[in-house]
């Protein structure tokens, strides 16, 4: 005679897997139900089910397995008030705030490094791989914490930067149509080697390419253009 769901059917009703509910039953989150008697399946009753999902959805809200036992505990708790949730909850949306803010600076971090990279070439030339490889050697440090890595890459790859002899070249541009025109020439001569920042005008008719020597020169950076379909009227 059945008594409840297996295993097998409490995690699919709970909308986990088997082995995520033997793991809530090593850490102690859930009790796990004795053998019937003479031996056999272990089943689960709706009360545990219940359980499992309340786990399940205080973790998709971020709640650490050892803040989901303090819940537990307040939930079991016949004189727990509903101020003590409501802290806890608090305390989460603060935690929150603060991962937010820092997923904000490494995004921008990234931008910074993917602006600064080349795009193409040679590895030796890509700043991103220059900026990772060697920290220390910048006055980071040989430990990294994890919320400064990536600002602290980011500043690192501008002091290297600015160490370097760069050079801006200035095309007088014709063919240009509108400021989708300009937006086509920045996208294709930002993805050469050794470009740092491009800036087109349309109504200026004019392009300005901060590049790296040795890595880029005047010459292919005006063969981009024309190859695009615009004529490079002066060069100076």
């Amino acid at each position: 005679m059945r008594h409840g769901p297996t295993i097998s059917h409490a995690a699919e009703r709970a909308g986990v897997g088997v082995e995520t509910v033997r793991f809530y039953e090593r850490r102690g989150l859930i009790k796990q139900p004795p053998r019937p008697r003479g031996g056999g399946v272990r089943f689960y009753d709706d009360s545990i089910i219940e359980r499992i999902r309340f786990i399940r959805q205080a973790q998709e809200l971020g709640f650490s397995l050892r803040e989901i036992k303090e819940l537990l505990a307040l939930r079991a708790d016949p004189n727990a008030d509903c101020s003590d949730v409501r802290k806890q909850a608090v305390g989460k949306r603060a935690e929150v705030d603060r991962k937010i803010t820092h997923l904000q600076r490494i995004r921008a971090a990234l931008d910074e490094l993917i602006a600064s990279c080349p795009g193409g070439g040679a590895l030796r030339a890509c700043t991103i791989m220059d900026a990772l490889a060697g920290p220390s050697k910048a006055g980071i440090g040989r430990t990294i914490s994890p919320d400064t890595t990536l600002p602290s890459l980011a500043k690192v790859q501008r002091r290297r930067s600015k160490g370097r002899t760069m050079r801006t070249a200035i095309f007088k541009v014709d063919g240009m149509h509108c400021d989708g025109c300009a937006r086509t020439i920045e996208a294709l001569v930002a993805t050469e080697p050794g470009v740092r920042k491009v800036t087109v005008s349309y109504k200026g008719r004019e392009a300005r390419i901060l590049f790296e020597p040795g890595v880029a020169n005047e010459d292919r950076l005006a063969d981009v253009i024309r190859r695009a379909g615009y004529w490079v009227a002066d060069r100076s």
